[in-house]
């Protein structure tokens, strides 16, 4: 599998984004589709989004908002004080409920026993300087952890890669991290997903074509 570092892809994001091109709906409309397709046929799904601050979390609110519209129960946990603005209005507009800021810990364990489907939105590329989690993201993580531990725990699903690891090169430096059992990641492969520690975590890849094709071959030449 072909890969790249997080600064290619988001130099070959910048391009296309400068052009008007729509990366996050695409990517948020894939990664819906891939959540859909790891929900019950024979009852509506039911769907818990860890929201992190950055474009992640406006993946997984815009991802949010479609499902909700198609009639899965799909709750948001902000891990941040801040929430992607016109992903949070969408999710909103479709029905998506968003969980009280006041105690947000105990809050995402207690729904994330009665999901199908946990979606890490946490963090993305744009942390690769310093990938740990902490804070409140941190707390949240970590009274997940038990639960997903159980025999019937929900999928975990990574928006881009799993939030804690480092997008280059592999590293975790704080294992509060949710093992994701599918990682959705979007333009190409990141060469972290690829390294351990980082690759035990990623789980499958599905990587989702957005149309940075060109570009990205253009900056990965160094043209």
């Amino acid at each position: 599998m072909e890969a790249f570092t997080a600064a290619q892809i988001r130099a070959a994001e910048e391009l296309l984004l400068a052009a008007g091109v729509p990366l996050m709906q695409r990517a948020a409309a894939a990664l819906a589709r891939e959540i859909r397709l790891l929900l019950p046929t024979d009852r509506p799904g039911r769907v818990l989004l860890l929201v992190g601050p950055g474009n992640n979390g406006g993946d997984a609110l815009f991802a949010g908002a479609e499902l909700a519209a198609g009639g899965t129960a799909v709750t948001v946990v902000s891990t941040s004080d801040r929430m992607h603005e016109s992903g949070r209005v969408a999710a909103e507009a479709a029905g998506v409920r968003m969980l009280s800021p006041a105690s947000p810990t105990d809050a995402a364990a207690s729904v994330a026993r009665n999901c199908d489907v946990v979606v890490d939105g946490i963090l993305g590329t744009g942390t690769s300087s310093s990938p740990a989690l902490r804070g409140r993201a941190r707390e949240i993580v970590a009274a997940l952890l038990p639960v997903l531990a159980d025999d019937d725990a929900p999928v975990v699903v990574a928006v881009d890669l799993p939030s804690g690891v480092h997008p280059d090169d592999g590293s975790v430096p704080d294992p509060t991290v949710l093992c994701a059992d599918v990682t959705v990641t979007f333009g190409a492969c990141k060469t972290g997903l690829l390294i351990g520690p980082a690759a035990d975590y990623a789980g499958r890849i599905v990587v989702v074509d957005i149309g940075l094709g060109p570009e990205l071959d253009r900056v990965a030449r160094g043209g």
